[in-house]
């Protein structure tokens, strides 16, 4: 046991030396401290702020945000599916043994030793005058939001998890209930929101830190996984989230890459070109840099092609929302992201395919006979090229980059695209269900209105509907506001980081009920482990591309504890159905 406590506290103190840092802004720059003992290494300020900066560095990891949070927020809600080796995420088979879950799990629970090893330094530093009284309050309050935020994702995904809430442990400590986490999460941001600073005081030098409006974000979520929607209210109508973020006014640019740390984004995680290319020498040596973007543009284009949209999700966007083009792009759809555009002319400025049109591949040539500047045509959908069908739809959330080219042209794979966790219309959309459980239906109206309006360029229709259904035939307006309430959440937030979080928040069997309205042709159960032929629409041929069509099985809603973590710690107990 005395080695796992001196782990914990060598990975806490001087992971700065393990994850070596330099983010989008300076604010994230680190030294190497290993082999030293913390009374040595903390003389000076800037080291105290360079081991809350090693908390910030968990996050700034492609499997912890990709394999981890993104693909159990949208591949579970089946908008998108897996390609390569993964593809159990497609008919919920994730195993107990799957790759994913470690990476996950290790990771959040180093970023927690780190918190709770920089508490008691910080306080040390203060003491000491190595730190002022008010940086002290800020990195604690960093230190206390990053934990919870932490515990957050650890919850949501997994249920109740172990809280290890001090720097040295046994690392034997049994799970705590999915509800007690998340009275941690509140607690942890309750502390956060007195220590840290407003968005307005926090210095250009500065951002991308956790503010005081993020915090009370995460805290009214966490209230809202409680129950506790009056106290959700509270924090989602506390003047930090509502006087300083705002919607933008285009959807468009909330990813776009010239538009991070927006004033739309409560909290994202930061990203910087630093380090080489390769896969050995850049994002796994220290350099922050991700691969989260271009992993899902069509293999046609990237190489890659490991995630792909369900054309269901293409369909379902009402006519006229704005939304459609710059989350989902199928066959004839041009890319709509402006600075794209401005890079490449659209599609038909990358090497790839501009080599492809010119040595008469069909693959990059339009059905007009020109060059193709389309994701696919009507008549030769991408479905990829390496013989394993995808459904020749993608994410245009993720296809924004202008710098990258994927595994084609220079080969630019890694790229510095920050990931958005927590924006403003999810506040909104939020504080909307919020209203419908507390009985205000017109006060819910009004916020799901102010994000639809948006998304429709001015004003939303007044019916509230899908497009059409995966079967083709035309969607039943929505009159339920628990309902308009989720399929806004699909269509706000999709691809993002939040949509499994929010569908399984809502309660016990919403995600699965809401994942069978929206993707199964019967009223029985669905379970098909092998991909299905589409109904409907230009990838309709007879032929399977990649689209299971499936219920969520019971139980299924939330991932298994790792086998590695209850081989070290025998009092974790497995999820029930694992």
């Amino acid at each position: 046991m005395k080695m796992k406590k001196v782990s914990i506290i060598l990975i806490a103190v001087f992971g700065v030396l393990m994850f070596p840092l330099s983010c989008k802004k300076d604010f994230l720059k680190q030294t190497n401290t290993f082999s030293s003992t913390a009374d040595a290494t903390f003389q000076k300020s800037q080291d105290v702020v360079n081991l809350v900066n090693s908390i910030y560095d968990t996050y700034q990891n492609a499997d912890l945000l990709k394999k981890s949070i993104w693909y159990y927020a949208n591949f579970l809600t089946h908008d998108w599916f897996n390609n390569g080796a993964d593809i159990v995420w497609n008919y919920y088979a994730i195993p107990a043994d799957f790759g994913a879950l470690p990476a996950f799990w290790n990771n959040a629970y180093i970023g927690v030793a780190r918190a709770n090893a920089a508490f008691g330094i910080i306080e040390q530093a203060r003491a000491k005058g190595i730190v002022t009284p008010e940086l002290a309050d800020r990195l604690t309050g960093e230190a206390y939001f990053l934990r919870g935020m932490t515990y957050y994702y650890l919850a949501g995904t997994f249920g109740g998890v172990p809280l290890e809430l001090n720097a040295v442990t046994t690392g034997l400590t049994p799970r705590a209930s999915q509800d007690d986490v998340f009275k941690q999460v509140v607690s942890d941001m309750k502390k956060a929101e007195t220590l840290l600073q407003s968005k307005t005081a926090l210095p250009a030098s500065e951002l991308g830190r956790a503010t005081k409006g993020a915090a009370y974000g995460y805290e009214g979520a966490a209230q809202m996984w409680l129950k506790d929607y009056t106290a959700a209210l509270a924090a989602f109508n506390n003047p930090e989230l509502t006087n300083n973020y705002h919607l933008l006014p285009n959807f468009v640019d909330v990813g776009e890459f010239d538009h991070q740390n927006n004033d739309e984004s409560l909290f994202e995680i930061q990203f910087e070109v630093s380090g080489s290319q390769s896969w050995d020498g850049g994002w796994q040596a220290g350099g922050e840099v991700a691969w989260i973007d271009d992993f899902s543009w069509p293999q046609e284009i990237s190489g890659f092609g490991y995630d792909y949209g369900n054309p269901g999700l293409w369909y379902s966007y009402q006519p006229g929302d704005k939304r459609k083009a710059v989350t989902i792009i199928g066959p004839g759809d041009e890319i709509q992201s402006p600075g794209i555009i401005a890079k490449w002319g659209g599609i038909k400025g990358y090497a790839v395919v501009q080599s492809g049109f010119a040595a008469g591949s069909a693959t990059y040539t339009g059905d007009d006979g020109k060059i193709i500047n389309t994701c696919g045509t009507l008549t030769h959908p991408w479905y990829g090229t390496d013989g394993t069908p995808r459904s020749g739809y993608y994410c245009a959330k993720k296809w924004r980059d202008p710098n990258l080219t994927g595994a084609n042209g220079n080969s630019t794979i890694f790229g510095s695209q920050n990931q958005i966790l927590l924006r403003y219309a999810e506040i909104l959309l939020d504080r909307a269900e919020c209203k419908i459980h507390t009985g205000d239906i017109p006060g819910a109206m009004a916020d799901i209105k102010l994000v639809r309006d948006r998304a429709f360029g001015g004003t939303a229709p007044a019916v509230m509907q899908d497009g059409a259904r995966i079967d083709g035939s035309p969607a039943a307006p929505i009159t339920d506001p628990m309902q308009m309430v989720l399929s806004e959440y699909r269509h706000e937030l999709t691809a993002e980081f939040s949509l499994m979080y929010d569908l399984r928040r809502a309660g016990p069997g919403v995600a699965a009920q809401f994942i069978h309205n929206n993707y199964n042709l019967t009223a029985s159960p669905n379970n098909n482990i092998n991909q299905v032929v589409f109904p409907y629409g230009p990838t309709s041929d007879g032929k399977t591309h990649g689209v299971w069509l499936n219920d969520m099985p019971a139980g299924r809603d939330i991932l298994p504890i790792p086998q590695s973590a209850i081989g070290l710690n025998p009092n974790l107990k497995q999820n029930p159905g694992y």
